[in-house]
């Protein structure tokens, strides 16, 4: 990969967030990738990857409860996201870029018998990773995401959200996490998902990722797209689909996961009630409780 020229937040904007208290760790995947790694090293481990233009400060409700289930609980930010490096440049940030940084954070730190937990563009990054080391994957949550080719119909709801991504002076960061919501966001919190963006410069990841959603077949990321389809057409591992029941970018694309892919039958999908797009703001603490029931119903058994 040549070399990306990239912005960093100053560790001071990440002092004192509310109910983040998480030891900062990171990985050199060509640019510096952060992420937080809980609980015991040893134990299976749960892969959480956000979406856009969040970070890992989404799962601050869901790590502890998997932690104390006592599971391995790792939740990179996507680069440009979070803690992780910003390029400073929208032409930067591609499709195949972000699947390659997270398959080499999956590959850096040796992750096995992966639970993908995704949700947003974590969706479209993580059943790419997943699909492309299917070895290292276990089973998968699906929540409020999909896996767009630019075959499909484009709600009208995405496409307006796009043009605002584009319009929107400044992009508001936090305020787009609240709007996405069904509660109302504290104010420390709205500042807790500005933070990693100490001015319009840090944003160009926000910015340019709306524009890599494939919306036309002819998309540069279509092939790969139709490609990881066709994988998860045989995939029998356990996969559950738990989105919300309102969120009008991603509704009904549950029923497309279930429909298409065998590890779908038989498995115990949930929509989470009183939930916006970003559901683990919502109902995060009962998210984690759905991941933690379908790993244990999704667990091998003895001799297996």
């Amino acid at each position: 990969m040549s070399t990306v020229e990239v912005l960093r937040t100053p560790d001071d904007r990440f002092s004192r967030l509310p109910d983040y208290p998480f030891e900062p760790h990171y990985a050199d995947v060509g640019v510096r990738m952060h992420y937080v790694d809980e609980g015991p090293r040893d134990a299976d481990p749960i892969l959480l990857l956000h979406g856009e233009p969040s970070w890992s400060f989404l799962y601050r409700h869901m790590i502890p409860t998997l932690q104390h289930a006592g599971h391995r609980v790792v939740a990179p930010d996507l680069i440009g996201f979070g803690r992780s490096d910003k390029p400073a440049s929208r032409e930067a940030h591609t499709y195949a870029r972000h699947v390659e940084w997270v398959t080499r954070l999956v590959v850096a730190l040796d992750l096995k018998d992966i639970t993908l937990v995704c949700q947003d563009w974590g969706g479209l990054i993580g059943l790419r990773v997943a699909t492309d080391v299917d070895e290292r994957f276990a089973r998968v949550v699906a929540a409020n995401t999909g896996l767009p080719t630019g075959d499909e119909h484009i709600s009208s709801a995405f496409l307006a959200w796009r043009r605002f991504s584009q319009a929107a002076d400044p992009f508001a960061v936090g305020n787009i996490v609240d709007g996405g919501c069904a509660t109302t966001l504290d104010d420390a919190v709205v500042a807790a998902y500005d933070a990693p963006f100490p001015d319009e410069s840090f944003k160009a990841g926000p910015r340019q990722m709306p524009l890599l959603v494939p919306t036309t077949p002819d998309d540069p990321a279509a092939p790969a797209n139709r490609a990881a389809w066709a994988k998860l057409r045989q995939w029998r591992k356990p996969f559950l689909c738990a989105f919300s029941d309102a969120d009008p970018i991603t509704r009904g694309a549950d029923g497309r996961f279930r429909d298409a892919i065998p590890g779908c039958q038989g498995q115990a999908h949930t929509t989470i009630a009183g939930a916006g797009h970003f559901l683990q703001e919502d109902r995060g603490r009962e998210l984690a409780s759905v991941v933690t029931e379908f790993m244990t119903a999704a667990a091998p058994a003895a001799g297996d």
